[in-house]
């Protein structure tokens, strides 16, 4: 059964719709807003509360969580120029997986520090959660929590259970939460892949959503604090969230004209995040997902496979996506050093593609194909897919469309829970 819708000021409401009106659509007349620049139809969360003069800021000592992501439409960090504007009481920042500033690989953090630049303390989220990641709040004497991170729109990239620990720790630490939106990159469209079980949760995926869930950051955490958070933490946060302007669900990204900025070292573009939902999969394999080339999760491969996956993964006749024989050699990561075999996705039709279908179909492949083929020891895969499904069904030589169909009414139940969170056309 779902449950109500939760309850946000008119306000954010008005935010989050993108409609205008309302304190984050009012531009100050003092000063102009920063970050607008000619070739962007999309204003984030962001650049609207700026316009609005920051006024559900108004009065409270801010801190923030972000990464490099955090830009204005010109590029300047959204830390920077709360920092240097008066009308904000910019006052922490807290860093998550990859760090503030980005600097620190998958599965590692940038620890607490000093900004240099503005001389904010600097408080390391990464693994915290629960009355821990409250603490921390409470330590940097914030009463609002800002977020903004750039998402990719996949359940296992972990930004998005960042956000969700965050809201439960400021339940627990009495802060008010506020999101500040940006796009989904590979459209918000719908959601595809199959939905997590409880008994799986990890940071890679805490609740129930599906592995692509066609949502933005802001969407999310309204389905969060109605679906999940009162049962973690107590009761809802006091949310509101600020909605972009010009946004429209089948948007790409490169149709927003805002600038891309890597949200993690091995999403360097935007078509890296188009096949992540699917491709990322191969993690829970021996097989190279492509980290430490100039391709991460465009090429995989593995020592001893050569053209007949190619050939194999073509034949299936899977809609938007062609594959090439392809060789590299990764420079860390699996395989460091060694080249290997493998294939290069490219997608030819990204209105068609479906990239966890395509995953699903690469994974049985590869394991037909390649006599080496191994999931990890840990099951990481039963993880990354929310249950051991996936995995057991492959093993016992299920094909892609027997896989796929496995989840469909799990799917069914998320996508009719995820419509009533959904802020944008």
């Amino acid at each position: 059964m779902l449950t109500p819708e939760p309850t946000v000021s008119r306000r954010g409401l008005l935010a989050a719709t993108g409609a205008v009106g309302g304190a984050a659509a009012a531009v100050s007349p003092a000063r102009a807003a920063p970050g607008q620049r000619g070739g962007a139809r999309v204003r984030t969360g962001f650049d609207r509360l700026a316009a609005g003069g920051y006024q559900l800021l108004e009065g409270r000592r801010v801190g923030v969580v972000t990464n490099p992501t955090g830009v204005t439409a010109d590029v300047r960090h959204i830390v920077d120029v709360m920092h240097a504007d008066d009308r904000v009481n910019l006052t922490a920042v807290f860093g998550p997986e990859h760090g503030f500033r980005g600097t620190a690989q998958a599965g590692g953090s940038e620890g607490r520090s000093e900004d240099p630049a503005t001389g904010l303390p600097v408080f390391d989220t990464y693994l915290k959660s629960g009355r821990a990641l409250a603490d921390i709040f409470t330590e940097s004497g914030v009463d609002t929590v800002a977020f903004d991170i750039q998402d990719v729109g996949a359940r296992f990239y972990t930004y998005i259970w960042t956000l969700y620990d965050c809201m439960v720790a400021a339940v627990l630490a009495d802060k008010r939460f506020v999101v500040l939106d940006r796009p989904n990159p590979v459209t918000g469209r719908g959601a595809s892949g199959p939905v997590l079980d409880r008994a799986y949760a990890t940071f890679v995926g805490r609740e129930p959503i599906a592995q692509a869930h066609g949502m933005t950051a802001a969407e999310l955490a309204l389905l969060f604090n109605a679906e999940f958070v009162p049962a973690a933490a107590g009761r809802a946060v006091e949310l509101e969230t600020v909605g972009m302007s010009g946004w429209r669900r089948g948007d790409f990204f490169d149709g927003t004209g805002l600038p891309w900025v890597p949200p993690s070292p091995n999403m360097p573009t935007p078509e890296t995040a188009l096949v992540y939902s699917g491709t990322c999969l191969f993690e829970g394999t021996n097989l190279s997902e492509g980290r430490g080339t100039t391709r991460p999760f465009e090429l995989l491969g593995a020592d001893g496979i050569d053209r007949r996956w190619a050939e194999a993964a073509n034949a299936l006749d899977l809609p938007g996506v062609h594959f090439r024989e392809a060789y590299f050699a990764p420079t860390f990561s699996k395989f460091q050093g060694r080249t290997i075999g493998g294939v290069q996705l490219h997608v030819h039709d990204r209105e068609a593609y479906d990239p966890v279908r395509t995953g699903i179909g690469l994974l049985v492949t590869a394991k037909k194909v390649w006599s080496g083929f191994a999931w990890r020891p840990d099951h990481w895969i039963d993880k990354l897919t929310g249950s051991p499904a996936v995995r057991t069904m492959i093993d016992a030589g299920a094909g892609t469309d027997e896989v796929v169909g496995a989840w469909a009414d799990r799917l069914a139940d998320f996508r009719a829970m995820r419509r009533r969170y959904l802020r944008y056309r």
